[in-house]
């Protein structure tokens, strides 16, 4: 073999080596999954469906979409849309949270309220 050749062989082979590192398949996004898939049953939990309808049917529809994607073995799709799913549950989770913190803080404030009206009505 003469140099010439080798060096077209050495080519060929470093062209296909970079050829399939190009088409590494990207691993399956088994854990995300089951993360958005979590997060998806917190939100639910925390009352996302009454408090963050929007966010949670988002989320929904990200993990089915991420569902499909790992069926056709689109792996880098599922995980885009499984994290994108477990985005919108987290704000689902905290919105529903927060309405249910605002709407405690307003029941506290019609308590404290009618406490001192009954206070001021037995100290006169």
């Amino acid at each position: 073999m003469s140099s010439h050749q080798w060096y077209r062989a050495a080519g060929a082979i470093g062209i296909a080596a970079v050829v399939m590192a190009g088409c590494a398949s990207v691993p399956k996004p088994t854990e995300q999954i089951a993360v958005s898939n979590s997060a998806i049953t917190n939100a639910s939990r925390a009352g996302g469906a009454e408090f963050a309808p929007v966010e949670m049917r988002s989320a929904q529809d990200k993990m089915a979409r991420a569902h499909q994607a790992m069926a056709k073995e689109d792996y880098e799709d599922a995980r885009r849309l499984a994290e994108e799913a477990q985005a919108d549950a987290m704000l689902a989770e905290k919105k529903a949270e927060s309405a249910k913190a605002r709407k405690a803080a307003v029941v506290m404030g019609d308590d404290i309220r009618v406490l001192r009206e009954e206070i001021n009505r037995k100290s006169k």
